[in-house]
Order: structure tokens, then sequence, then C-alpha cells
């Protein structure tokens, strides 16, 4: 075969998105909620952001909380000085959680969207963002992708709380095995810092020792092309 002299295409973020999230994927998750295989939904807010709440570590202004699920944590974020959105993919997940919460006395302090992370619209100027496990839950091709969109709605300064597991040896997913520097690869170059990566001491069950909590600062204030 003869050479033609020109570079091969570079795959685009959006490509490799469409070519993984099939429509067959989607119902996946959404088989998952409507038969309750839900191993992940702790049934409360998650330790370690309860204790943050608790102990007033976390910026106020705009929250988003990707692949929420029922929402607990949602909750938990939402008060008068933070406005949280909770965002999943699966419709019977997020009709669920408006029904069991919007009576609730903080109900005007959140909402619940039923959108795609990876291709929902959003106007972005994000203060927090807290990534519950959602890193692990789509193929790793898919990471620096994430990372973009992380960019691209977090504001300037903004803080973004990923929850790093599972930090094991598995092989194959969901959930794909992470770890701190599989974080790092995809966020640093596009100019978050990492204040801290620490051990989740309020890893709950069969998680502990196997979760770290990082949280990272949004330094540059420039977008990557998606």
């Amino acid at each position: 075969m003869e050479n033609s002299g020109e570079a091969p295409a570079i795959e685009s973020s959006r490509e490799i998105y469409l070519r993984l999230m099939t429509e067959d994927s989607t119902a996946e998750w959404e088989k998952k909620w409507e038969e309750g295989e839900t191993k992940w939904d702790l049934g409360v807010p998650t330790p370690i952001i309860s204790h943050l709440i608790d102990t007033g570590s976390l910026p106020n202004g705009k929250a988003l909380v990707p692949g929420c699920g029922t929402g607990y944590d949602v909750l938990a974020l939402a008060c008068p000085d933070r406005y949280v959105v909770g965002l999943d993919i699966s419709k019977t997940s997020v009709e669920r959680s408006i029904k069991m919460f919007s009576t609730l006395p903080n109900a005007k302090y959140f909402s619940f969207l039923c959108e795609d992370f990876f291709t929902w619209e959003s106007d972005g100027d994000f203060d927090l963002i807290f990534d519950y496990t959602f890193f692990c839950a789509f193929e790793p091709a898919l990471r620096p992708l994430w990372a973009q969109l992380m960019d691209k709605l977090l504001k300037p300064g903004g803080e973004l709380i990923t929850l790093m597991y599972p930090i094991d040896d598995r092989i194959g997913g969901p959930a794909y095995k992470v770890s701190a520097y599989e974080y790092q690869k995809v966020l640093i170059p596009l100019g978050f810092e990492a204040t801290s990566i620490e051990d989740n001491e309020l890893a709950v069950g069969s998680r502990k020792g196997k979760e770290k909590i990082g949280r990272w600062k949004k330094t540059s204030t420039l977008h990557s092309i998606l």
C-alpha cells in the first residue's frame, strides 16, 4: 500500500463517545434502575459529603452531581446558599427522585434532570461538582471527554470533588478500576490542581481501603476543544 503522506485522522472525543455509548448501553442503565440492581445506591447521603457539609468545607453557589442516582447527595448539599442540579441518564431514577423529594422543605434549592452527561447542553458556571464514583461507570476511553466537560462546566476557581473507586486490580466493568493517576492525567493538562488526594476514611463497607477522595481546583480559564 502506498503511503499517501497524510497523517492518520485522530478520533475526536465526541466520535469516541458515539462509538462506545450506544442505545443498548443506555438501556442497560435504565434496566438496572427498573429492576432495583443498584448496589451503589447507599440510601443515604455519602458519608464523606455529610462530613464536608458539617465542617463547612464546601463552596456555596451552584453545584452539580452527575450520575446522581436517587439523589441523596443532592438533597444533602442543597441549602439557601447552594443550588444543586442532580443529573442522571435513567428516566426511572429521575422520576422516582422527583416523586420522593419534591415536597421537602429544601426542594426549591435543587432540581433533577434526565440527561446524558456527555451530550447535555448546559451554560455551566458551576462552583462545585461532586463526582460520586461516576468516573468509573463508563468506558475508560471516555475519561478525556469527562475531563473536558468538567472543565467546561466549572467556573474558574470552582472545585471538583471526586470519590475515586474502585482502586483495585479488577478486569473490565462497570465499575472500571481507577487510580489517582487516571484522574491526574486527564485533569492536570486542563489546568486543574489537586489540592488533596487522600484515603477516604469514611468509605462504607467493602469499599474501605479501595477508595480515595480527591479535591481539585480549576485554576485555568481555558476550555479544551470538544
